[in-house]
């Protein structure tokens, strides 16, 4: 089923690798693309939690969305990227680097428009699915991230934030 262009309200899109799939973070979340670089370890964060870093005076936590989709490990290399973004959490905007193997561009979806997530076929939560478009032949899910972390989560990205 189409969705319609309105529902996801941007036109363009940072798209990104994560192992063999290539995923689709709206621009306007999108405040930088950074080189990986050192991250402090926070003691007793979940898995998907990497560590913090410091961008431009602030503090920002970075999750490895190889493991939050259930991937097997971050082997960085020389394409990662850490793509800064502000998710929307409960009335406020929560800045968090989401590490990927790489990022590719910034471009628009196909004409041919986007489609709802299948409920059954894909390896994630379907809810952590926003829409599933097409570039240049290819399947790019498009991310829902305000859906892609669970309130647990975001408590603890919260606590790591004031650390």
């Amino acid at each position: 089923m189409p969705v319609h262009a309105a529902t996801l309200s941007v036109d363009k899109f940072v798209t990104l690798g994560v192992g063999r799939e290539v995923f689709a973070v709206g621009v306007d979340a999108v405040r930088e693309i950074l080189d990986l670089q050192p991250m402090a370890a926070l003691p007793n964060a979940p898995p998907f939690l990497m560590g913090i870093i410091d961008v431009r005076g602030e503090v920002v936590p970075i999750i490895s969305l190889r493991r939050k989709l259930g991937l097997s490990a971050d082997i960085p290399g020389e394409h990662t990227r850490i793509l800064v973004a502000e998710i929307p959490v409960e009335g406020r905007a929560l800045l968090l680097g989401l590490m990927a193997d790489r990022v590719f561009e910034v471009t628009a979806l196909d004409e041919s428009g986007v489609d709802t997530p299948p409920e059954i076929g894909v390896r994630w939560r379907s809810d952590y699915i926003r829409a599933i478009g097409r570039r240049s032949g290819q399947f790019v899910i498009v991310f829902d991230l305000g859906r892609l972390f669970s309130s647990e989560d975001f408590a603890l990205l919260a606590e790591g934030e004031e650390t």
